[in-house]
């Protein structure tokens, strides 16, 4: 993934597969043994390649905490942001639309390559705002359960995009919520309630994460891009074809309607 790393054949090739389903809004079969990757450093250059091939803009990037030697990243293209109010277009799971309830800091300035480490007090300096937002869920594969992890790292782990809701109030700013309740509202009716905890404990930790591991890699994040940073409440599904509203509680409410793309 390094910015000096050149592209193999097979890696491009399996980049190519990847971006023609982002395309045609499609799922297709696992890619043929011969394409896919190896390793984490082989699934982050097919990953690094899609954007490109699909003349994309990267608008944020999802992240984790790295866990049992996995990294947690994937980009997010400015195509699939929407905003609240909107209506959003994605490839539906069994019928619904998998979403998942996060916070997203938006970054006020570079934060390039360098030399020099990133340390929290870089990383604060170089955030804004923070929004509520919605991960969309979904893979390019049909059976995304029989992929390895790092066929799915390669394909950006599962990500579709992703809604940005209204900031946070100036009182939560540094100051984000480690649980925080979530409702899920359809046609005025409370479908889902949801007690959540955001898997790192602090919102912020894999996001410092994430600037010092693109760093190293001779990357960086830029002014304007987004980093949502990890699920308060697992992956509920919601319908299609209707109103949907889900409220961060104390912090806002995102509005919405899925339609399948």
């Amino acid at each position: 993934m390094t910015s000096k790393s050149p592209a193999t054949a097979q890696q491009q090739q399996a980049a190519a597969e990847l971006a023609q389903r982002h395309t045609q809004q499609q799922r297709g079969d696992r890619l043929p043994l011969s394409l896919r990757p190896g390793s984490i450093e082989d699934a982050l250059q097919i990953q690094a390649l899609v954007p490109s091939l699909l003349n994309e803009t990267i608008a944020g990037w999802k992240c984790g905490i790295p866990c049992d030697g996995r990294v947690i990243l994937a980009p997010i293209f400015a195509s699939r942001v929407f905003r609240s109010e909107s209506q959003v277009s994605l490839l539906p799971l069994q019928g619904m639309a998998r979403i998942e309830p996060e916070l997203a800091f938006i970054l006020g300035q570079d934060l390039p390559p360098r030399e020099a480490t990133y340390g929290m007090q870089d990383v604060d300096q170089a955030v804004s705002a923070c929004h509520i937002a919605l991960e969309l869920i979904g893979s390019r594969y049909l059976e995304p359960e029989t992929a390895e992890y790092t066929e799915h790292l390669a394909d950006g782990l599962y990500n579709q995009g992703c809604v940005l809701g209204p900031p946070l109030a100036a009182e939560y700013l540094r100051n984000e919520p480690s649980c925080l309740d979530i409702e899920i509202q359809t046609q005025a009716q409370t479908i889902q309630q949801l007690r959540g905890e955001h898997p790192a404990g602090f919102p912020r930790q894999p996001l410092y994460w994430l600037a010092e591991f693109l760093r190293s890699q001779g990357l960086g994040l830029r002014q304007g891009q987004f980093v949502i940073t990890g699920s308060y409440a697992g992956s509920p599904d919601v319908p299609l074809q209707m109103p949907v509203s889900v409220r961060f509680v104390k912090l806002g409410v995102i509005h919405l309607q899925f339609t399948q793309g």
